[in-house]
């Protein structure tokens, strides 16, 4: 009697599953599933894919509460197919909720590759040949802002995403001016296709002299010498962002001499449907306020000359910028306000600025974001779309997610949920195909993570 009781007691026993939607990243042990076990007991778990190679399954593990499981990149080779989870244990019923189809991802970069203490701050474009370039920031000795010992990087993709090559340094000031790299730091790239001649251009902000360690944004000051002012810097690829040009200094065009801290926002730029160039741009105002204001800055013959007008709106930094309408820009900004995106649209390239009806609407918990306008022929839904991501949470850097809207941003009524895990939360999209959106970002799983997401799961 008392051996069938106890027997039914066991039988009886549940584990309780809580899936999370975390980036399953290759050849690592990613956490994908809160596991609750009755008290005392050590179940024999068996786990299973669906969806996947079967020999996908490297290995599983329960551990600290957690279900995690390491996936064979070699055995992946559509990194945009969901898979979901099987979990049994033998006398045990298993009670799951908010059951997920976990997703794919591609580790680019993360804290020890090439020796490396950080890479922060993605950018991402797609070439016209189809090729993928990823740009970063190679954060040597810790992952600080600037000042500090920071280089621009690329990572290019030729299959969609599922492999990318080696780090290619792009922007290294060396140790300019008899300083040493520490105090020559280079960093928050944008990256821009121009779509007329095919050219791939990076813009990052320089920093010379100072300290070391010491953020750059609070002692940057006046004029235009490097010596007392960031620099607003510029390479170019002409052979599909193998090679780079040497770096090219935009300052006294854009730059006026008042103003402290002058730089790109950092993620990508756009080439308009006349051929125009345009960066997302902000400035600091004199100290001691500092104020930081957005804006943009472009170009009408081709990154050789550039002209800045006026800033969007006060106290807000990294925008993105796209092409709402023909000759009418959208830039939608961090606002330091916590008060949601700060969103504004120009026809005149920057003279005049009008709130668009989505200012403050989007969420946000004052991080960057990435703003991507995809034109009907050039996407699978056949209409005009806007997709948007970032930290979807108005306190912490987490819940990142890609939005889609079908009105020019009116309204974002598709979602799909990336990431719930906290991480530095900045982000950068681009086509892949006309079916398929990729995003590089800085994710809960790795400093560089990417992945591919069908539009149809955008929903």
């Amino acid at each position: 009697m008392l051996l069938s009781a106890l027997l039914a007691l066991v039988a009886s026993a549940t584990i309780q599953i809580h899936h999370h939607q975390v980036p399953v990243v290759q050849d690592k042990d990613v956490p994908v599933a809160a596991v609750t076990v009755p008290e005392g007991e050590s179940p024999d778990f068996k786990v299973s894919l669906k969806g996947l190679p079967r020999k996908a399954l490297r290995s599983w593990s329960v551990r600290d509460g957690y279900l995690y499981v390491n996936l064979d990149a070699a055995k992946v080779k559509d990194i945009r197919k969901p898979f979901s989870l099987r979990i049994k244990a033998k006398g045990f019923d298993i009670e799951e909720s908010g059951a997920l189809r976990h997703r794919l991802a591609r580790k680019v970069r993360t804290s020890g590759d090439d020796g490396v203490n950080a890479y922060r701050i993605p950018g991402l474009v797609t070439t016209k040949k189809g090729t993928l370039v990823g740009v970063y920031d190679i954060r040597h000795e810790n992952a600080r802002d600037l000042q500090g010992d920071i280089d621009v990087g690329v990572s290019r993709s030729t299959d969609g995403g599922r492999t990318w090559g080696p780090m290619i340094v792009a922007m290294d000031m060396g140790e300019w001016g008899g300083l040493p790299q520490k105090v020559n730091g280079i960093g928050d790239p944008c990256i821009l296709v121009d779509e007329v001649t095919g050219d791939i251009l990076i813009f990052a902000a320089w920093t010379h002299g100072g300290e070391a360690g010491k953020a750059a944004w609070w002692t940057a000051g006046s004029g235009f010498s490097p010596a007392t002012t960031p620099q607003l810097m510029m390479v170019r690829s002409t052979d599909d962002g193998l090679t780079w040009s040497e770096p090219v200094n935009l300052t006294r065009q854009v730059k006026r001499e008042a103003w402290n801290f002058t730089f790109q926002g950092p993620g990508r730029g756009i080439t308009m449907d006349d051929g125009t160039l345009v960066v997302p741009f902000q400035h600091q105002e004199p100290a001691p306020e500092r104020t930081p204001a957005a804006g943009i800055m472009y170009s009408k013959d081709r990154g050789l000359t550039w002209r800045v007008h006026e800033y969007a709106k006060i106290n807000t930094t990294e925008s993105q910028v796209v092409e709402v309408a023909p000759g009418e820009l959208m830039l939608n900004m961090r606002d330091n306000r916590g008060t949601g995106r700060a969103v504004y649209t120009t026809k005149d390239f920057g003279r005049t600025w009008t709130p668009h009806v989505s200012d403050g609407k989007l969420v946000e918990p004052v991080c960057m974001a990435s703003l991507l306008k995809v034109r009907a022929a050039e996407n699978a839904l056949g209409q005009d779309i806007l997709l948007f991501s970032n930290p979807a949470d108005a306190k912490q850097r987490k819940n990142i997610t890609i939005q889609l809207s079908l009105d020019g941003g009116k309204t974002w009524t598709r979602k799909c949920l990336l990431d719930e895990g906290e991480g530095w939360g900045y982000s950068c999209l681009t086509m892949i195909d006309k079916n398929t959106v990729g995003i590089l970002y800085e994710s809960s799983q790795a400093h560089m993570t990417f992945q591919a997401v069908p539009l149809k799961d955008i929903r």
